[in-house]
């Protein structure tokens, strides 16, 4: 069986993880938007889940103490996983966002209240730090974010978080706060057919700065947090066809090739799928494959 360790490895500021994680939104059964709302799995088959993702190498785990539903919390699961599980793994949050105790998105965070957040997350995470949080920018991309940064690294320098990272951003974001601190990671939407971090730049500052870029909705772009559909690529299906693999895992696959400091989480609630998902880090796509990937697309076929 295919781990984790095939993608190879890369830095989240001092912790080296494999390129292949995990994201635990779905976990919850609730998503960002909305859109994908449904019964969440069984407690147990979640934890489960949880520790069949560590044993296959998994060792980076997106979460935020947003992430719930009325049933579930991402960040509880894991603390649950975790219990029981004596392996390194790395996890990244996000603050920023805010929602109340019935679910209602409320207005983005101020400074002075971010630290509430980073404590709710070591709460519910039950850890005394945490190892990287992500300032998840919401709001006009005209609009600075040093004041929210400053704060974390304020909380950065008290011990609370070891490694900072942005999300939803610009390149002039990351510059801005490479001012502040150094940044471990960006994470940005991301995948085959949104690309937007490639036009601005993005993705190569990154690899410039050192620092991992890490794309969420690699596998399902513009559905964003609706459950995989059937694939309308022809290119994505011919590769895949070639492969004897998903579409889903030519579509990491491409993501992955995008450069050595990406990292991918993917996130399901099907074991099946988890370990396609651990798989598509070995898939190696050639220059020719690549190449009609990276063409824009012009519809179905």
């Amino acid at each position: 069986m295919s781990t984790a360790v095939a993608a190879g490895t890369w830095k989240l500021g001092d912790r080296e993880v494999n390129r292949i994680g995990y994201g635990t939104m779905r976990l919850t059964g609730n998503g960002m938007m909305g859109n994908s709302d449904g019964t969440p799995i069984d407690r147990d088959a979640a934890v489960n889940l949880l520790h069949s993702a560590f044993e296959q190498g998994v060792n980076h785990i997106d979460t935020a103490a947003f992430y719930f539903s009325p049933l579930r919390s991402a960040n509880e699961l894991i603390n649950r996983a975790l219990s029981s599980w004596y392996g390194d793994v790395v996890m990244v949050t996000k603050v920023g966002p805010a929602r109340g105790s019935s679910g209602e998105w409320l207005p983005m965070a101020r400074p002075d209240q971010l630290r509430g957040q980073v404590e709710e997350n070591l709460r519910q995470l039950g850890r005394d730090h945490l190892d990287v949080v992500n300032l998840r920018r919401n709001g006009p991309d005209t609009a600075s974010l040093s004041e929210h940064f400053g704060a974390l690294a304020e909380l950065r320098q008290a011990g609370l978080v070891r490694h900072l990272g942005l999300s939803n951003v610009r390149p002039e974001h990351v510059a801005e706060a490479l001012m502040i601190a150094p940044v471990a990671c960006v994470q940005n939407s991301y995948g085959l057919d949104w690309r937007r971090a490639d036009e601005s730049g993005l993705v190569d500052l990154c690899l410039e700065q050192g620092i991992a870029f890490v794309p969420y909705f690699a596998v399902s772009g513009l559905r964003r947090e609706a459950s995989a559909g059937q694939e309308y690529d022809a290119r994505v299906r011919s590769v895949a066809h070639a492969h004897g693999a998903t579409p889903a895992q030519v579509r990491l696959a491409w993501t992955l090739h995008r450069g050595p400091h990406v990292l991918a989480i993917p996130g399901t609630t099907n074991p099946a799928h988890l370990a396609e998902n651990v798989a598509a880090g070995s898939l190696g796509l050639t220059e020719g494959e690549l190449a009609l990937l990276d063409k824009p697309h012009e519809g179905t076929a």
